[in-house]
Protein backbone atom coordinates (compact mmCIF):
# COMPACT_ATOMS: atom_id res chain seq x y z
CA UNK A 1 0.00 0.00 0.00
CA UNK A 2 2.92 2.33 0.70
CA UNK A 3 4.23 1.78 -2.83
CA UNK A 4 0.82 2.62 -4.31
CA UNK A 5 0.61 5.80 -2.21
CA UNK A 6 4.12 6.84 -3.22
CA UNK A 7 3.38 6.36 -6.92
CA UNK A 8 0.05 8.14 -6.54
CA UNK A 9 1.70 11.17 -4.91
CA UNK A 10 4.23 11.25 -7.75
CA UNK A 11 1.40 11.22 -10.32
CA UNK A 12 -0.39 14.04 -8.48
CA UNK A 13 2.82 16.11 -8.41
CA UNK A 14 3.14 15.70 -12.18
CA UNK A 15 -0.38 17.06 -12.64
CA UNK A 16 0.69 20.58 -11.61
CA UNK A 17 3.03 21.32 -14.58
CA UNK A 18 0.68 19.44 -16.90
CA UNK A 19 -2.31 21.58 -15.90
CA UNK A 20 -0.21 24.75 -16.14
CA UNK A 21 0.80 23.71 -19.66
CA UNK A 22 -2.85 23.16 -20.61
CA UNK A 23 -3.79 26.57 -19.20
CA UNK A 24 -0.92 28.22 -21.12
CA UNK A 25 -1.91 26.52 -24.37
CA UNK A 26 -5.57 27.52 -24.07
CA UNK A 27 -4.58 31.05 -23.05
CA UNK A 28 -2.33 31.52 -26.08
CA UNK A 29 -4.79 29.99 -28.53
CA UNK A 30 -7.61 32.25 -27.35
CA UNK A 31 -5.41 35.38 -27.29
CA UNK A 32 -4.21 34.83 -30.87
CA UNK A 33 -7.68 33.99 -32.20
CA UNK A 34 -9.65 36.39 -34.40
CA UNK A 35 -12.29 36.93 -31.70
CA UNK A 36 -11.86 40.25 -29.86
CA UNK A 37 -13.26 40.09 -26.29
CA UNK A 38 -14.14 43.79 -26.39
CA UNK A 39 -16.05 43.50 -29.67
CA UNK A 40 -17.75 40.34 -28.40
CA UNK A 41 -18.87 42.16 -25.25
CA UNK A 42 -20.42 45.03 -27.24
CA UNK A 43 -21.72 42.91 -30.11
CA UNK A 44 -24.76 44.46 -31.72
CA UNK A 45 -24.34 47.74 -29.78
CA UNK A 46 -22.03 49.65 -32.22
CA UNK A 47 -19.55 50.79 -29.55
CA UNK A 48 -17.30 53.79 -30.09
CA UNK A 49 -13.49 53.40 -30.21
CA UNK A 50 -13.35 55.07 -26.79
CA UNK A 51 -15.72 52.50 -25.28
CA UNK A 52 -13.67 49.65 -26.74
CA UNK A 53 -10.45 51.18 -25.37
CA UNK A 54 -11.96 51.69 -21.91
CA UNK A 55 -13.19 48.11 -21.84
CA UNK A 56 -9.76 46.73 -22.81
CA UNK A 57 -8.04 48.92 -20.22
CA UNK A 58 -10.53 48.01 -17.48
CA UNK A 59 -10.12 44.27 -18.13
CA UNK A 60 -6.34 44.29 -18.53
CA UNK A 61 -6.41 43.51 -22.26
CA UNK A 62 -3.76 46.17 -22.91
CA UNK A 63 -1.26 44.67 -20.46
CA UNK A 64 1.75 42.67 -21.73
CA UNK A 65 0.99 39.03 -22.47
CA UNK A 66 2.98 37.57 -19.51
CA UNK A 67 1.14 39.88 -17.09
CA UNK A 68 -2.22 38.85 -18.55
CA UNK A 69 -1.26 35.18 -18.17
CA UNK A 70 -0.37 35.64 -14.49
CA UNK A 71 -3.70 37.39 -13.88
CA UNK A 72 -5.48 34.66 -15.82
CA UNK A 73 -3.95 31.90 -13.68
CA UNK A 74 -4.76 33.87 -10.53
CA UNK A 75 -8.40 34.16 -11.57
CA UNK A 76 -8.53 30.42 -12.26
CA UNK A 77 -7.15 29.65 -8.81
CA UNK A 78 -10.03 31.69 -7.36
CA UNK A 79 -12.57 29.80 -9.50
CA UNK A 80 -13.13 32.68 -11.91
CA UNK A 81 -13.50 31.58 -15.56
CA UNK A 82 -14.51 35.01 -16.78
CA UNK A 83 -17.82 36.55 -17.78
CA UNK A 84 -19.96 35.59 -20.75
CA UNK A 85 -20.09 38.32 -23.38
CA UNK A 86 -23.57 37.22 -24.40
CA UNK A 87 -25.39 36.72 -21.08
CA UNK A 88 -23.12 38.85 -18.82
CA UNK A 89 -23.24 35.92 -16.36
CA UNK A 90 -20.17 34.26 -14.81
CA UNK A 91 -18.90 31.44 -17.01
CA UNK A 92 -18.43 29.22 -13.98
CA UNK A 93 -22.20 29.28 -13.39
CA UNK A 94 -22.91 28.12 -16.94
CA UNK A 95 -20.24 25.42 -16.72
CA UNK A 96 -21.58 24.23 -13.37
CA UNK A 97 -25.05 23.92 -14.88
CA UNK A 98 -23.93 22.06 -18.03
CA UNK A 99 -21.17 19.86 -16.58
CA UNK A 100 -23.37 17.35 -14.67
CA UNK A 101 -25.18 16.30 -17.86
CA UNK A 102 -21.92 15.81 -19.76
CA UNK A 103 -20.54 13.72 -16.89
CA UNK A 104 -23.72 11.64 -16.86
CA UNK A 105 -23.46 11.02 -20.60
CA UNK A 106 -19.71 10.31 -20.49
CA UNK A 107 -19.78 7.83 -17.63
CA UNK A 108 -22.99 6.18 -18.80
CA UNK A 109 -21.33 5.71 -22.18
CA UNK A 110 -18.17 4.46 -20.48
CA UNK A 111 -20.17 1.91 -18.49
CA UNK A 112 -21.94 0.65 -21.62
CA UNK A 113 -18.61 0.42 -23.48
CA UNK A 114 -16.91 -1.55 -20.68
CA UNK A 115 -19.79 -4.02 -20.32
CA UNK A 116 -20.02 -4.64 -24.07
CA UNK A 117 -16.23 -4.92 -24.42
CA UNK A 118 -15.87 -7.42 -21.57
CA UNK A 119 -18.77 -9.55 -22.78
CA UNK A 120 -17.68 -9.51 -26.41
CA UNK A 121 -13.93 -9.76 -25.82
CA UNK A 122 -14.09 -12.65 -23.35
CA UNK A 123 -16.62 -14.55 -25.47
CA UNK A 124 -14.50 -14.12 -28.59
CA UNK A 125 -11.38 -15.30 -26.76
CA UNK A 126 -13.04 -18.37 -25.23
CA UNK A 127 -14.50 -19.36 -28.63
CA UNK A 128 -11.52 -18.21 -30.67
CA UNK A 129 -11.49 -19.08 -34.37
CA UNK A 130 -15.04 -20.40 -34.08
CA UNK A 131 -18.31 -18.84 -35.19
CA UNK A 132 -18.89 -16.56 -32.12
CA UNK A 133 -15.35 -15.24 -32.39
CA UNK A 134 -15.67 -14.54 -36.11
CA UNK A 135 -19.01 -12.76 -35.69
CA UNK A 136 -17.74 -10.59 -32.83
CA UNK A 137 -14.59 -9.67 -34.76
CA UNK A 138 -16.60 -8.58 -37.79
CA UNK A 139 -19.04 -6.58 -35.66
CA UNK A 140 -16.21 -4.90 -33.75
CA UNK A 141 -14.44 -4.03 -37.00
CA UNK A 142 -17.61 -2.36 -38.28
CA UNK A 143 -18.00 -0.57 -34.95
CA UNK A 144 -14.47 0.83 -35.10
CA UNK A 145 -15.11 2.20 -38.60
CA UNK A 146 -18.53 3.69 -37.79
CA UNK A 147 -18.41 7.31 -36.52
CA UNK A 148 -20.51 8.15 -33.49
CA UNK A 149 -22.54 10.92 -35.16
CA UNK A 150 -23.57 8.54 -37.97
CA UNK A 151 -24.71 5.95 -35.46
CA UNK A 152 -26.63 8.68 -33.62
CA UNK A 153 -28.50 9.69 -36.78
CA UNK A 154 -29.34 6.06 -37.59
CA UNK A 155 -30.64 5.48 -34.08
CA UNK A 156 -32.82 8.58 -34.23
CA UNK A 157 -34.25 7.53 -37.60
CA UNK A 158 -34.98 3.87 -36.85
CA UNK A 159 -35.49 3.74 -33.09
CA UNK A 160 -36.98 7.15 -32.36
CA UNK A 161 -38.77 8.39 -35.48
CA UNK A 162 -39.98 5.11 -37.04
CA UNK A 163 -40.40 2.92 -33.95
CA UNK A 164 -41.09 5.59 -31.35
CA UNK A 165 -39.25 3.65 -28.65
CA UNK A 166 -37.12 6.62 -27.59
CA UNK A 167 -37.45 10.42 -27.84
CA UNK A 168 -35.54 12.14 -30.65
CA UNK A 169 -33.91 14.55 -28.22
CA UNK A 170 -34.27 16.60 -25.07
CA UNK A 171 -33.36 15.84 -21.48
CA UNK A 172 -35.25 14.74 -18.38
CA UNK A 173 -33.65 15.31 -14.99
CA UNK A 174 -33.27 12.03 -13.05
CA UNK A 175 -34.66 13.82 -9.97
CA UNK A 176 -37.93 14.28 -11.87
CA UNK A 177 -38.14 10.85 -13.51
CA UNK A 178 -35.54 8.09 -13.57
CA UNK A 179 -37.40 6.30 -16.37
CA UNK A 180 -37.59 9.49 -18.41
CA UNK A 181 -33.89 10.12 -17.80
CA UNK A 182 -32.97 6.62 -19.02
CA UNK A 183 -35.12 7.03 -22.14
CA UNK A 184 -33.51 10.37 -23.04
CA UNK A 185 -29.96 9.18 -22.30
CA UNK A 186 -30.11 5.67 -23.80
CA UNK A 187 -29.58 6.57 -27.46
CA UNK A 188 -26.90 9.23 -26.81
CA UNK A 189 -24.99 6.85 -24.51
CA UNK A 190 -25.06 3.99 -27.02
CA UNK A 191 -24.13 6.25 -29.94
CA UNK A 192 -21.21 7.60 -27.93
CA UNK A 193 -20.03 4.26 -26.54
CA UNK A 194 -20.28 1.83 -29.48
CA UNK A 195 -17.06 2.90 -31.28
CA UNK A 196 -15.17 2.73 -27.97
CA UNK A 197 -16.74 -0.65 -27.12
CA UNK A 198 -15.66 -2.00 -30.51
CA UNK A 199 -12.05 -0.93 -29.98
CA UNK A 200 -11.93 -2.26 -26.42
CA UNK A 201 -13.48 -5.57 -27.50
CA UNK A 202 -10.57 -6.25 -29.84
CA UNK A 203 -8.04 -5.36 -27.14
CA UNK A 204 -9.80 -7.47 -24.46
CA UNK A 205 -9.95 -10.44 -26.85
CA UNK A 206 -6.21 -10.23 -27.59
CA UNK A 207 -5.30 -9.91 -23.90
CA UNK A 208 -7.53 -12.81 -22.83
CA UNK A 209 -6.20 -15.05 -25.62
CA UNK A 210 -2.63 -14.38 -24.48
CA UNK A 211 -3.54 -15.30 -20.90
CA UNK A 212 -5.41 -18.46 -21.93
CA UNK A 213 -2.25 -19.72 -23.66
CA UNK A 214 -0.15 -19.50 -20.49
CA UNK A 215 0.91 -22.55 -18.47
CA UNK A 216 -0.90 -21.62 -15.24
CA UNK A 217 -4.26 -21.73 -17.03
CA UNK A 218 -3.66 -25.22 -18.41
CA UNK A 219 -2.41 -26.34 -15.00
CA UNK A 220 -5.46 -24.96 -13.19
CA UNK A 221 -7.93 -26.49 -15.64
CA UNK A 222 -5.99 -29.76 -15.62
CA UNK A 223 -6.16 -29.75 -11.83
CA UNK A 224 -9.95 -29.85 -11.97
CA UNK A 225 -10.94 -26.18 -11.66
CA UNK A 226 -13.92 -25.24 -13.88
CA UNK A 227 -12.83 -23.09 -16.85
CA UNK A 228 -15.30 -20.34 -15.94
CA UNK A 229 -13.70 -20.04 -12.47
CA UNK A 230 -10.19 -19.83 -13.95
CA UNK A 231 -11.27 -17.23 -16.49
CA UNK A 232 -13.25 -15.14 -14.01
CA UNK A 233 -10.81 -15.30 -11.10
CA UNK A 234 -7.38 -15.30 -12.74
CA UNK A 235 -7.40 -14.79 -16.48
CA UNK A 236 -9.67 -11.75 -16.53
CA UNK A 237 -7.78 -9.97 -13.76
CA UNK A 238 -4.44 -10.39 -15.51
CA UNK A 239 -5.86 -9.62 -18.94
CA UNK A 240 -7.37 -6.29 -17.85
CA UNK A 241 -3.96 -4.58 -17.51
CA UNK A 242 -3.60 -3.63 -21.19
CA UNK A 243 -7.25 -2.59 -21.74
CA UNK A 244 -7.06 -0.28 -18.72
CA UNK A 245 -4.23 1.72 -20.30
CA UNK A 246 -6.30 2.18 -23.45
CA UNK A 247 -9.42 2.99 -21.45
CA UNK A 248 -7.86 6.18 -20.07
CA UNK A 249 -7.28 7.48 -23.60
CA UNK A 250 -10.78 6.47 -24.69
CA UNK A 251 -12.30 8.58 -21.90
CA UNK A 252 -10.87 11.58 -23.72
CA UNK A 253 -12.67 10.44 -26.86
CA UNK A 254 -15.91 10.14 -24.91
CA UNK A 255 -15.56 13.67 -23.52
CA UNK A 256 -14.80 15.04 -26.97
CA UNK A 257 -17.48 12.97 -28.67
CA UNK A 258 -20.05 14.25 -26.20
CA UNK A 259 -19.79 17.66 -27.91
CA UNK A 260 -21.23 16.26 -31.14
CA UNK A 261 -23.67 13.83 -29.54
CA UNK A 262 -25.16 16.50 -27.25
CA UNK A 263 -25.71 18.76 -30.23
CA UNK A 264 -27.46 16.02 -32.23
CA UNK A 265 -29.77 15.07 -29.35
CA UNK A 266 -30.27 18.67 -28.09
CA UNK A 267 -28.84 17.88 -24.67
CA UNK A 268 -27.96 21.01 -22.63
CA UNK A 269 -24.47 19.86 -21.70
CA UNK A 270 -20.93 21.17 -22.16
CA UNK A 271 -20.91 20.31 -25.86
CA UNK A 272 -23.99 22.32 -26.70
CA UNK A 273 -22.74 25.14 -24.47
CA UNK A 274 -19.47 25.34 -26.42
CA UNK A 275 -21.13 25.06 -29.86
CA UNK A 276 -23.53 27.88 -28.97
CA UNK A 277 -20.61 29.97 -27.65
CA UNK A 278 -18.62 29.46 -30.87
CA UNK A 279 -21.62 30.40 -33.03
CA UNK A 280 -22.38 33.49 -30.93
CA UNK A 281 -18.75 34.63 -30.61
CA UNK A 282 -18.47 34.20 -26.82
CA UNK A 283 -14.72 33.52 -26.20
CA UNK A 284 -14.90 33.35 -22.39
CA UNK A 285 -17.41 30.48 -22.49
CA UNK A 286 -15.38 28.58 -25.11
CA UNK A 287 -12.27 29.02 -22.97
CA UNK A 288 -14.05 27.86 -19.81
CA UNK A 289 -15.50 24.76 -21.47
CA UNK A 290 -12.15 23.75 -22.99
CA UNK A 291 -10.29 24.20 -19.70
CA UNK A 292 -12.90 22.26 -17.74
CA UNK A 293 -12.94 19.40 -20.26
CA UNK A 294 -9.14 19.19 -20.39
CA UNK A 295 -8.91 19.17 -16.60
CA UNK A 296 -11.52 16.42 -16.41
CA UNK A 297 -9.55 14.35 -18.91
CA UNK A 298 -6.38 14.67 -16.83
CA UNK A 299 -8.17 13.75 -13.59
CA UNK A 300 -9.85 10.71 -15.17
CA UNK A 301 -6.48 9.49 -16.44
CA UNK A 302 -5.14 9.80 -12.90
CA UNK A 303 -7.97 7.54 -11.70
CA UNK A 304 -7.14 5.06 -14.49
CA UNK A 305 -3.49 5.09 -13.35
CA UNK A 306 -4.62 4.16 -9.83
CA UNK A 307 -6.76 1.29 -11.16
CA UNK A 308 -3.80 0.17 -13.27
CA UNK A 309 -1.67 -0.02 -10.13
CA UNK A 310 -4.32 -2.02 -8.28
CA UNK A 311 -4.61 -4.71 -10.98
CA UNK A 312 -0.87 -4.90 -11.75
CA UNK A 313 1.07 -6.08 -8.68
CA UNK A 314 4.31 -6.28 -10.71
CA UNK A 315 4.21 -2.53 -11.27
CA UNK A 316 3.64 -1.92 -7.56
CA UNK A 317 6.64 -4.05 -6.76
CA UNK A 318 8.80 -2.16 -9.26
Amino acid sequence: MTAVLRILLRRVALLVPLLLGIVLFVFLVMRFSDVDPASAFFQGANPTPRQLHDFRERNGLLDPLPVRYVHFVGDLLHGDLGTSALTRAPVVDQVTTALPLTLQLTFLGLGVAVVLALAGGVTAAVYRDRLPDQVIRVVSLVGVAAPGFWLALLMIQYLAVERGWFPTGGYVNPADSVTGWLRTMALPAFALSLPVAAQLTRIVRTSVVEELDKDYVRTAIGGGLPPRVVVGRNVLRNALVNPLTVLGLRVGYLLGGAVVIETIFSLPGMGKLMIDAVKNGDPAVVQGVVLTTATGFVVVNLVIDVLYLLVNPRLRGA
